[in-house]
């Protein structure tokens, strides 16, 4: 059965999905000489700092990958180590997507390329790093996490949101989402 907590979480990786499709449409256009939409591209990476990051990855590494490993699932060799790795890896291309958004606003042409390829490595890890978590560490959770624990995740998971993100915000990056896909991937 599929809990709260779990079913938020696979809730928020249908929306962060979206992204990738968005960041590679994105960098096809710069890469074919579109002007950049300096705006677009501010979104794409707040976005992904604020939503993918501080509210989505912050549930699992404060909450629920502590509670994996007091049920008995390993973190060093394990698979949370795997998704700590790629969340910091993410992290990386975050900031050269922002590097490369700071230099095409200083007229640096430079920063199409920066943006471009953090882009593309950050796709691509997106998308297999939702794939195993969906598809293997929240398998795992349901088969080890109780109902009483479920409910406290769930209960954190509200008040990580309500506190690092505002009321409304959620809401905000999906309407954000929906135009830079019609933009992005149309």
């Amino acid at each position: 059965m599929l809990t709260r907590e779990r079913k938020e979480l696979r809730n928020e990786h249908r929306g962060i999905e979206v992204m990738p499709d968005i960041l590679d449409g994105a960098a096809e256009k710069l890469r074919d000489g579109e002007p950049a939409d300096l705006g677009h591209l501010d979104g794409m990476t707040e976005f992904l700092s604020v939503f993918a990051d501080t509210c989505h990855h912050g549930k699992e590494e404060e909450f629920l990958f502590p509670g994996l490993e007091a049920a008995g699932i390993p973190n060093d060799g394990g698979p949370i180590g795997v998704m700590l790795s790629e969340h910091r890896k993410g992290l990386e291309c975050i900031a050269g997507m922002k590097r490369g958004i700071e230099a095409m606003k200083a007229g640096d042409r430079e920063g199409i390329t920066l943006f471009a390829e953090n882009a593309g490595e950050y796709t691509a890890l997106l998308r297999q790093h939702i794939q195993k978590e969906d598809n293997v560490l929240l398998v795992m959770a349901e088969q080890r996490l109780d109902a009483a624990k479920d409910e406290e995740l769930f209960r954190e998971f509200e008040k990580l949101e309500e506190e690092r993100i505002g009321k409304g915000k959620h809401e905000e990056f999906h309407a954000l989402l929906d135009r830079l896909r019609e933009t992005y991937t149309g």
